[in-house]
């Protein structure tokens, strides 16, 4: 019950909706996938949501927040322009660790909508200490064999081209910690080749190098030697394929984190290696 309102609506429950929802599930009325339904379905949520920007930035907390515990972290690409905690953090990952490093590329070498005029170095923050190393996020041989527990990339391995995404994942082989994992959230391509139909733009984003479908993904995991442990999507686009359109109220409508990765706006892994 708790970790179900931490994840849908990033608060513990309230006395009142705790109670409720107990009842409903000794009655019998609710199960635990009912509880999560009800959740997303609820007006506090409704009233989170009040854009696309709002109802992805939702899924994808839900999905930072479900990511395991870890004491060394890699955050790739994760530099947020409003919160020196990097992205991650900001997410709402919820467990302390020893070290969190965000990766990103040196101000002058981003697009100019990612550009700061602060760089960050180092942040004591609640969960733990946090460095900044500035470099390409495919380039990790500044990190020792296997001592990473947690890597993840939050809406960045589109930014690099598909040679560079697969020479990242070799690394990440690398890197990881045995039991450790990496996760990445990213947009489907199905979706954003459906969204961008009839306009001139090739991608979502003007940064973008490449839009990955699923199977591409997969493929590259397999090749680098990754397995897949969870396989999601985020927000949820029922009938768009069928449509052959898609609006921004259609992907602000359901957020959350699904199993039917390929009927999502963004695609969620959390990968180990085999």
């Amino acid at each position: 019950m708790d970790l179900a309102y931490r994840m849908v609506l990033g608060r513990e429950p309230d006395p009142l909706g705790r109670k409720a929802r107990l009842a409903e599930l000794k009655q019998g009325r609710l199960d635990r996938a009912g509880v999560l339904s009800s959740l997303r379905t609820s007006p506090e949520m409704r009233g989170l949501v009040d854009s696309v920007g709002s109802a992805i930035h939702l899924s994808r907390r839900m999905f930072v927040r479900s990511l395991p515990r870890a004491n060394s972290i890699l955050d790739l690409g994760g530099v947020d322009l409003d919160d020196p905690r990097g992205g991650l953090v900001s997410l709402g990952y919820p467990y302390r660790f020893d070290s969190l490093t965000v990766v990103d590329l040196p101000n002058e070498l981003r697009h100019e909508i990612y550009r700061s005029s602060e760089r960050a170095e180092c942040f004591v923050s609640d969960h733990g200490p946090i460095h900044y190393r500035y470099h390409s996020m495919e380039d990790l041989s500044l990190y020792a064999d296997s001592s990473v527990d947690l890597i993840y990339s939050g809406q960045s391995i589109e930014h690099i081209t598909r040679p560079a995404g697969e020479q990242l994942l070799a690394e990440v082989g690398r890197v990881l910690a045995p039991g450790g994992c990496f996760a990445l959230d990213t947009p489907n391509r199905v979706a954003t080749e459906i969204e961008l139909m009839g306009s001139d733009r090739q991608f979502v984003d003007p940064d973008h190098e490449i839009e990955y479908r699923s199977t591409e993904l997969e493929e590259m995991f397999d090749s680098a030697g990754l397995c897949v442990l969870r396989r999601h999507g985020l927000n949820w686009l029922p009938g768009m394929c069928e449509r052959g359109s898609l609006s921004a109220e259609e992907i602000a409508a359901e957020p959350g984190i699904f199993d039917e990765a390929d009927e999502c706006y963004i695609l969620a892994y959390v990968v180990g290696v085999e």
